[in-house]
């Protein structure tokens, strides 16, 4: 495991990151390697028990940060939060949008291989059923977390990032917002193309403020939720889902958290761009 950096080096040394759904997985690995440059880090999650992992994780590696419960979804838990933040370390720098929900319910598990099946086996076109089989329950539950929780922390974030006129918000997107490839969810894949029709809106409006808004379309992330997934799939099942990709490999996490850090660095040149790191499954 790689040790943080001393506070007074490193790509981010001096900066307070802010991760959002920062259990074991993705966000887990972006805040350990924001960490990692030299950041001071105020992690959230939804579930105590994810949040205790990455807690650890930090803690092991000398980061300083602090581990806050909070469901993005609600916006009172937000403000609370980044006044926590801003009471603790005076500011928040980084903003790391990785909260969602993501489609690995059962039903939703038999819709993806459903799809998956239609895409690499030759059978009589037809429609798939995907849109008009959703409820209105379906539909909405995506939107809490997926959408409104990547607003309230980024008018959050900007309420601190604006008067000191610097700031680095990465949105965590999807290549599920750039095409059909999560046809098999409608729901998710609706909300990751607002995250990143957010992400180009509030870039425009923030740049003037040396603010720097970007999002990653990610493909797939070999996360807990996916490994079981796998785990659980026949051969045939896996080897259609690695014929789709050109790489034929899903993405590990510590891929995706380097390009994080970098849009959370002073680096780049890069404002309301999408950068979609998915083994070229879409070029």
């Amino acid at each position: 495991m790689r040790e943080a950096k001393d506070p007074g080096r490193g790509r981010l040394a001096g900066k307070v990151a802010l991760v959002t759904g920062a259990g074991p997985g993705l966000g887990g690995a972006i805040a350990a390697a924001l960490a990692a440059e030299g950041a001071k880090l105020v992690v959230c999650d939804i579930a105590p028990e994810a949040l205790d992992t990455t807690r650890s994780r930090l803690a092991a590696m000398g980061a300083e940060a602090l581990a806050l419960p909070c469901d993005v979804s609600d916006s009172a838990a937000v403000d609370a939060m980044f006044a926590r933040a801003a009471e603790r370390f005076g500011t928040v720098h980084i903003l790391v949008n990785n909260a969602a929900r993501v489609p690995n319910a059962p039903a939703e598990e038999a819709r993806r291989n459903r799809h998956y099946q239609y895409l690499t086996t030759p059978m009589p076109r037809q429609a798939l059923d995907m849109v008009a089989s959703l409820s209105d329950d379906d539909w909405l539950k995506w939107w809490g977390v997926n959408m409104h929780g990547v607003f309230y922390c980024t008018r959050a974030a900007l309420r601190l990032m604006t008067p000191q006129r610097a700031g680095k918000i990465v949105n965590i997107a999807s290549i599920a917002g750039l095409g059909t490839g999560s046809a098999h969810s409608p729901g998710y894949s609706a909300t990751k193309a607002g995250v990143i029709s957010l992400t180009k809106t509030t870039a425009l409006d923030v740049a003037g403020a040396n603010i720097y808004v970007n999002a990653i379309a990610c493909g797939g992330v070999l996360t807990p939720p996916f490994e079981e997934d796998l785990a659980r799939a026949s051969d045939e099942q896996k080897q259609r889902l690695y014929q789709m990709l050109p790489l034929g490999r899903i993405g590990r996490p510590e891929e995706y958290a380097s390009l994080a850090v970098y849009l959370a660095s002073d680096e780049h040149y890069l404002v309301g761009q999408v950068i979609s790191p998915n083994g070229g499954l879409l070029m």
